[in-house]
């Protein structure tokens, strides 16, 4: 594959529209699945269809001829691809050749055929059966002298299905290390909103958008990581609902948007202006600016305005006083040094809110990936419980999550830490005594492979060893485990990093038909909403030797506890069965599912702070104390910038679609550096200047990236974006958030090395 000239210029055009239609026209052409993908275009996210293998953004509750963005259809076009990866493949590349190829050549040469082993003697993949497979995995399983030095990995593209039984599975072989792709994006959403409200997940419904008086977008770049949802900000905007969006880097599509199915805007070349009131916060700034705007209510309210709810907070809520004092306490000078947000602004800004009626605040992992992000977002949620934004239509929390599924398989039991009544129904079901001891989240998990303890990795998707923090340490962690699996639908970096023995298993892709012994199976998957849907694939397998997950998941079940009474072969042929047993295991929330599921739309999960009612110790909502201004520690080395890293307009997670991304005006190109041209200028770089970033840390390791070139970019002082994963090795293992575990990718400290300096060095 020919590399193409690095090429940077500004994007003026509006996001969507005919930018994006032409790169979803482009994207099916490349995988030669013109019709076949368009085909199923039509399908996917309706009932009766499949959902998109991508974000985790539900369908809208419009009837719309089309359901998918830009992302979705190259996500689709990906995953049904002609391209193949077979036998001949392995034969023609080592492993060591492949580890030297870039991730998205690893995704371009197509969908895996067959379950393939590492040969260390030849140092390449070649041909298992599946029950060899299995046999090995149960092998090294079984020879463990501890459960706990296995890791279960899980991805958010796993079904409820498959997750539930793969939880069942390694609790009933006797740990709970769940290592999940959730622990390095919405953890905190899980770990630091339950106190606050009662539970871990968003409060709102679609619906809920079009009754909306201000919509509070925070840390989060919707038009590229969960494009369907600026349907819903162009109708807020054209009704006049004010849209508030905090964010470091001005995103063109929450700046301007077209909406590629708007057929006048199309056609007139039209757009909508999203964005009525841009923050350009700095990074770690939001907690000053929103104690700022809280602190504007309280002034304003003391001067005799009727702002805040008293009645909401006196009758369900516990700590207002204690976070009212320490809100009014903050000295402005602070607050706007901190956050980079003029007082004049924040006044502004509270205004839009004391005047709704109705707000909800969506964010992203510019929230969460802070060492402070779960503590943040019980600052957000304190925000939305001064003027009762619970339980009434139009108003909520929003955490805007990623991969589609990612929520459903917490739900169903991917968790390393598991409350007491979820392990006694599954002992009840299921007839055994699971491990109480809490497992390992990714960042354990990782440290754990580090220290020589874990020897078994079991990758039930995703990439773990390219998403997790501490790339190059991770990378030698792997490589000295006994073994590794990776159950996946194409190449990644997982598979040519690995384990002294390895596997990988092929599986069936979403968008494909899972024929089993009582027929065609469809699976489900919980949105970002709570709302629950079936999804039925309609294409023809990529080859016939894959598997399903829920039968890669029963099959190493079965080998790895050949005397389990579980019946995991019935599982196999009939996933209503799975559906069965999960409704028993959470008689409350999936109480008839096996009914419920038959409604094309699917059915909500309950979300008890909906009606106002709050599963805290309390019985309140609880407005939670966080004294200070600061999500990260204070860094006060001269020179020092935070950088904050991102994702490509053609990548999902750490899919990489291509080399480009056309709303930021970087064309053939990852190893770049967005930086403020002001600032560039004062340290003396020149522009398009070649550099290096190491990470200032006091842990003695030295972490480096060289090879970026310095790309202008209106951002904050102080500030740096890079892609990730490309920036992953500048990412220290111990810098998370403190409650939840999660890597804290949008802060990292570094320092800028000059071209001449790097070469002396």
């Amino acid at each position: 594959m020919a590399e193409e000239t690095p090429r940077y210029e500004t994007y003026t055009h509006p996001a969507g529209g005919w930018g994006a239609a032409k790169a979803t026209a482009k994207v099916l052409l490349e995988q030669s699945v013109v019709g076949k993908g368009s085909r199923a275009l039509l399908s996917m996210n309706k009932p009766g269809g499949f959902k998109c293998p991508s974000c985790a953004f539900p369908d809208p509750d419009r009837e719309k001829t089309l359901e998918f963005c830009e992302n979705g259809a190259k996500a689709l076009a990906v995953e049904a691809t002609k391209k193949r990866v077979t036998r001949e493949f392995f034969a023609t590349h080592t492993v060591s050749s492949l580890s030297e190829q870039s991730d998205y050549w690893l995704e371009e040469q197509g969908r895996l055929t067959e379950p393939m082993r590492y040969d260390a003697a030849t140092d390449h993949y070649v041909p298992i059966s599946w029950d060899d497979a299995y046999e090995t995995i149960g092998r090294h399983l079984r020879a463990l002298d501890d459960p706990n030095r296995a890791e279960f990995y899980t991805s958010g593209r796993t079904s409820n299905e498959a997750a539930f039984l793969y939880s069942i599975f390694v609790r009933a072989y006797g740990t709970n290390n769940f290592p999940d792709c959730s622990n390095m994006c919405h953890e905190p959403t899980s770990r630091g909103l339950p106190a606050s409200v009662g539970m871990g997940k968003g409060t709102i419904v679609m619906s809920d958008f079009d009754h909306a008086e201000a919509i509070f977008v925070i840390g989060q770049n919707t038009g590229t990581n969960s494009p369907r949802m600026m349907s819903n900000l162009v109708h807020a905007r054209k009704k006049g609902v004010p849209i508030v969006v905090v964010n470091p880097m001005p995103e063109r599509a929450l700046i301007r948007f077209t909406e590629p199915q708007d057929p006048i805007q199309m056609a007139t070349f039209g757009s909508t202006a999203i964005a009525s009131e841009f923050v350009h916060i700095r990074i770690g700034g939001d907690l000053a600016f929103i104690k700022g705007v809280m602190k504007v209510l309280f002034e304003r309210q003391d001067a005799g305005e009727a702002i805040l709810d008293h009645e909401f907070i006196a009758q369900h809520t516990s700590g207002f006083d204690a976070v009212r004092a320490d809100v009014v306490s903050q000295d402005w000078a602070e607050i706007t040094r901190i956050s980079g947000i003029g007082e004049e602004q924040i006044r502004r800004v509270a205004d839009i809110y004391a005047r709704s009626r109705a707000t909800i605040v969506c964010y992203g992992m510019g929230i969460t990936q802070h060492q402070q992000g779960a503590r943040m977002i019980q600052q957000l949620a304190n925000f939305l419980m001064l003027k009762g934004n619970f339980g009434k239509q139009g108003a909520g929390i929003a955490p805007i999550r990623g991969h589609s599924n990612v929520q459903g398989d917490r739900t169903v039991g991917i968790d390393e830490k598991p409350t007491a009544a979820y392990l006694d129904q599954v002992r009840d079901v299921f007839g055994f005594e699971p491990p109480r001891e809490h497992g390992h989240h990714a960042i354990e998990a990782l440290q754990a492979m580090i220290d020589g303890h874990a020897k078994v990795f079991i990758g039930l998707g995703g990439n773990f060893v390219r998403a997790i923090s501490e790339t190059e340490l991770a990378y030698e962690a792997m490589r000295r485990l006994d073994l590794t699996v990776g159950i996946a639908t194409k190449l990644n970096r997982g598979h040519v990093v690995h384990g002294r023995e390895a596997l990988i298993l092929p599986v069936i892709a979403r968008s494909e038909i899972d024929r089993q012994k009582s027929g065609e199976q469809f699976i489900t998957i919980e949105d970002a909403m709570s709302n629950v849907t079936a999804s039925k694939g309609i294409l023809a397998p990529a080859s016939d030797d894959l598997r399903s997950e829920i039968e890669i998941v029963c099959r190493i079940a079965r080998a790895s506890l050949p005397d389990s009474t579980i019946p995991w072969e019935d599982y196999i042929g009939d996933y209503g069965l799975i559906r069965d047993r999960i409704a028993d295991v959470y008689p409350g929330i999936y109480k008839d599912f096996a009914e419920k599921i038959k409604d094309p739309k699917g059915f909500h999960l309950d979300v008890p702070p909906r009606r106002r009612e709050w599963r805290t110790p309390n019985g309140k909502a609880n407005f939670l104390l966080f004294q200070g201004l600061l999500v990260d520690d204070d860094v006060t080395e001269p020179g020092m910038f935070r950088l904050s890293t991102i994702r490509s307009h053609d990548q999902f997670n750490t899919t990489i679609y291509s080399n480009s991304d056309r709303y930021r005006g970087v064309y053939n190109d990852r190893m770049v550096l967005f930086m403020n041209a002001s600032e560039r200028a004062e340290r003396g770089l020149a522009e398009k200047e070649v550099i290096s970033l190491e990470t200032i840390s006091e842990d003695g390791i030295s972490r480096r990236v060289d090879g970026l070139t310095v790309i202008d970019y209106p951002m904050p002082r102080g500030a740096l974006a890079g892609y990730y994963p490309e920036l992953n090795p500048l990412l220290p293992l111990g810098h998370f958030d403190e409650i939840s575990g999660t890597p804290a990718a949008k802060s990292i400290p570094v320092r800028i090395v000059a071209k001449a300096a790097a070469e002396v060095a």
